[in-house]
C-alpha cells in the first residue's frame, strides 16, 4: 500500500512541480474536472496553514514507570509485612505501619498528605459524584471518530451532522489519534478532504504523522516523508521531531542524522531528537557515533533523558560495518569509562535514576568481565548505615567550605538580593542584624507565625508556639522565635501571657506585619554557624530558586535537609511535641572505589523538594 501510495502521488504532483519550489507559497491546491475521474490517493496533495503553531504539534513522549504501593494499616499497629520489591524478590519484617511519612522530604510525603487532607475534606464526596457529569458534558461535545474507514460520500455525510464545523478533519484527525483508531480509517479521512477541497494542509499531514508514528507504520512514514521533503521548503520542529524519532527505529536510522543535521541549521535540537539517534547508534552496535552525539548533546548544555543513559548501560558489540570500514571503535575500556562518568554527572547534578535505569546500572556492574560485582536493593538505617553491606553513607552536615560558600551565596543573592526591600525595609534589616550580632549563637530559630499554625484551631495560635518553645528550651537549647508585631495584641489567637512566656524563654524579634519571616531565618541560621537548626514547615522553594547557579541551589537543598525542624503531627497541651527526623545521611549517588551507593525512584509520586528511600547496593568482590 504505501509504495502504490508515493507512486500515485509523485504522478499526481509532477504535473505542479513548478509550482512547489516558487518561494514559499502557503498553499498548493488543484482543481479537478466534475467528470475527471482520479484515483482518490492521487489527491494526495498538501499544504501548509500559515496560522498553524508548530509548538502545539510536538509529540509528547511519556514513560510508564511501574510503581509498588504497599497498602497500609491501621495508625500504630505492628503486623508482619511481606513487602514485594520491584525486581521480585520480597522482604518479610516486623513493621510498625504509620500514616504519616517521618520525614517531610521522604519521597510521595506530598502527595500522600495532599490525598490524606482530601478524604478529610467535607466537600469531598460531593465534588467526586459531580465530577463524572461534567466530564459526560465535555465528552458529549467531542467528536466520536467511526469505527471503521468510510467513504468520501460517508465522511460528507457526517461533517454536515456536525453543522460543517470549522477545522472538521483536524478535529476528526485528532479524534482518530486519541481513540488509537486504526491507519486506514485516517486514509480514507485524508481521501476525504483531498477530494473534497483538492488539497491537504500542512498541518492535517503532520497530526497523521503522528498516528503513523505511534503506531510503527514505518512504510507509510516514509511515504509521508518523502511527500513532505517534496513539496515544502522546509519541515517545523514537531515533523522533524517524528521523523527522527520513526527513522531512528528502522534499519534507515542513519537518514535521522541528515534530518538531525538540517535541524541543527535552525535551532538547537532537543535532548529527544539527540536521544532518539543514539539509542538507534547504540542498538546497531555503532558506540562512536552514539557518543560523539552524546558529546555534542552535552556540549550544548542539555540534560540528557532517562532512556538515553539506558541505553549506553545495554552495550552491544561493535557494528561489522563500523569494524569493515575501519572507523574508530570504542574500546571497551574507554566506554566503561564514560559510563562511570555519567555516575559521576547524575551525582554532581543530584539525579535520581529511574528503577529501570537502576536496574541496567546493576545488570551492566554485574557483567564486567574480570571484575565480581554483587548488585542488591535495600535501604539506610536511620544512621545512615547500608543494610546490605554496612557502608556508612556520606554525612548530611556541609563541610566547612560547603558552609561557607553556601551562606556567602544565600547572603548575596537572598538577604542582599535585588528584591530583598519588597520584604522588608533597610532599616528594619540592619535592626536585625545587629540584633543578631549582640547574641550568642543560637541553636534553633523558629518562624514563629508558621509553627503556630501547625494547628487547625486558630483561636490558641500563641499556645501552639509556646509549646514549641517550650519543648526546645526543656532541651536546653538556645531560642530564637521570629514574628510579627501584630502577635504582641492580645487577642484571641495570641494569648497576652502565652507570649510574655515566650519572650522569657527564647530571644524574640519582631517584624514590621508586611514583612516575610523567611530572609531573616535564614540570616540568622546561617549567621549562628553550621550546628544552628530551624522550625518552619516551609519548604523554601522560592529562596532556593533565587540562588544563581544549580551548584549552590544542591546545596542549599542539602543544608536545608540537615537542618530543618517539622513539627510531627499537631500539637496537644500536655503532650510532648515531636519533631520528624531529620536523616544523618545525604542521598546522594556516591561511592568508594570498590562500593557503589545508588539512591532511585521507585515511585511517580516523588516531588522535586523530596529524596528516594530505596538504594542500589553495589560491592566489588576482591
Amino acid at each position: 500500500m504505501g509504495s502504490t501510495l508515493i507512486l500515485k502521488v509523485r504522478i499526481c504532483l509532477k504535473p505542479l512541480q513548478p509550482f512547489f519550489h516558487q518561494g514559499t507559497s502557503a498553499f498548493l491546491t488543484i482543481k479537478t474536472p466534475v467528470s475527471l475521474v482520479v484515483p482518490p490517493t492521487a489527491r494526495f496533495l498538501c499544504t501548509r496553514n500559515t496560522n498553524y503553531n508548530p509548538a502545539r504539534s510536538r509529540e509528547t513522549d511519556r514513560n510508564n514507570r511501574q510503581t509498588n504501593r504497599q497498602a497500609g494499616g491501621k495508625h500504630g499497629t505492628n503486623r508482619w509485612v511481606e513487602e514485594e520489591l520491584w525486581d521480585g524478590a520480597v522482604e518479610r519484617r516486623l513493621k510498625k505501619e504509620q500514616s504519616f511519612p517521618k520525614s517531610v522530604f521522604a519521597a510521595g510525603t506530598a502527595k500522600r498528605t495532599a490525598e490524606m487532607l482530601k478524604r478529610k475534606a467535607p466537600m469531598a464526596h460531593e465534588d467526586e459524584n459531580e465530577e463524572p457529569v461534567r466530564r459526560e458534558s465535555r465528552e458529549a461535545g467531542k467528536l466520536q471518530p467511526p469505527e471503521r474507514p468510510l467513504s468520501p460520500a460517508e465522511w460528507r455525510k457526517l461533517k454536515e451532522s456536525h453543522g460543517n464545523m470549522q477545522r472538521f478533519d483536524i478535529r476528526m484527525m485528532n479524534a482518530l489519534f486519541s481513540s488509537g483508531a486504526q491507519l486506514d480509517t485516517a486514509k480514507s479521512l485524508l481521501t476525504f478532504v483531498a477530494m473534497e477541497t483538492g488539497t491537504l494542509s500542512y498541518e492535517l499531514l503532520l497530526r497523521y504523522l503522528t498516528l503513523c508514528v505511534r503506531g510503527g507504520h514505518e512504510a507509510e512514514v516514509f511515504d509521508v516523508y518523502d511527500i513532505m521533503r517534496g513539496s515544502f521548503p522546509s519541515l517545523d520542529t514537531g515533523a522533524s521531531s517524528l521523523f527522527i524519532k520513526s527513522f531512528s527505529q528502522t534499519v534507515r536510522w542513519r537518514e535521522a542524522i541528515g534530518i538531525l543535521q538540517e535541524v541543527k541549521k535552525v535551532f538547537t535540537p532537543s535532548p529527544r531528537n539527540y536521544g532518539d539517534i543514539i539509542t538507534a547508534a547504540m542498538l546497531n552496535g555503532d558506540a562512536t557515533t552514539a557518543w560523539a552525539l552524546y558529546d555534542e548533546l552535552m556540549e550544548n548544555g542539555l540534560s540528557p533523558h532517562q532512556e538515553t543513559w539506558d541505553a549506553l548501560f545495554k552495550r552491544v558489540t561493535n557494528s561489522k560495518e563500523e569494524e569493515e570500514q575501519g572507523a574508530e571503535v570504542t574500546s571497551d575500556t574507554e566506554h566503561q569509562e564514560r559510563l562511570l562518568g555519567i555516575l559521576l554527572y547524575m551525582r554532581n547534578n543530584q539525579i535520581y535514576p529511574q528503577q529501570s535505569l537502576t536496574s541496567t546500572i546493576k545488570t551492566w556492574f554485574e557483567s564486567l568481565t574480570g571484575q565480581k560485582w554483587t548488585g542488591s536493593w535495600t535501604k539506610a538505617t536511620p544512621k545512615g548505615v547500608c543494610r546490605c553491606c554496612g557502608t556508612q553513607l556520606e554525612s548530611i552536615q556541609l563541610t566547612v567550605e560547603e558552609y561557607q560558600q553556601l551562606k556567602d551565596r544565600v547572603m548575596t543573592d537572598i538577604i542582599q538580593g535585588r528584591d530583598v526591600f519588597k520584604k522588608t525595609t533597610p532599616e528594619e534589616l540592619q535592626r536585625f542584624k545587629a540584633f543578631v550580632k549582640r547574641k550568642p549563637a543560637f541553636d534553633v530559630v523558629i518562624d514563629g507565625l508558621n509553627v503556630a499554625n501547625t494547628n487547625k484551631d486558630k483561636c490558641r495560635q500563641s499556645e501552639t508556639l509556646l509549646a514549641v518553645v517550650s519543648e526546645l528550651e526543656r532541651q536546653g537549647l538556645s531560642v530564637l522565635v521570629l514574628g510579627r508585631k501584630h502577635m504582641l495584641r492580645p487577642s484571641r489567637s495570641w494569648d497576652k501571657n502565652d507570649m510574655k512566656l515566650i519572650q522569657q524563654k527564647a530571644h524574640c524579634f519582631f517584624t514590621e506585619n508586611i514583612s516575610e519571616d523567611d530572609p531573616f531565618l535564614l540570616y540568622a541560621s546561617l549567621h549562628s554557624g553550621n550546628h544552628c537548626r530551624f522550625v518552619s514547615k516551609d519548604l523554601m522553594r522560592d529562596h532556593k530558586a533565587c540562588l544563581s547557579d544549580g551548584a549552590t541551589r544542591r546545596l542549599f537543598f542539602k543544608w536545608q535537609r540537615g537542618h530543618q525542624l517539622v513539627v510531627y503531627g499537631f500539637v496537644a497541651a500536655g503532650r510532648r511535641v515531636r519533631f520528624q527526623i531529620i536523616p544523618s545521611y545525604d542521598t546522594i549517588l556516591q561511592t568508594s572505589g570498590d562500593s557503589w551507593h545508588v539512591p532511585y525512584d521507585d515511585t511517580e509520586d516523588r516531588s522535586t523538594h523530596e529524596v528516594p528511600q530505596r538504594w542500589l547496593c553495589l560491592t566489588k568482590t576482591p
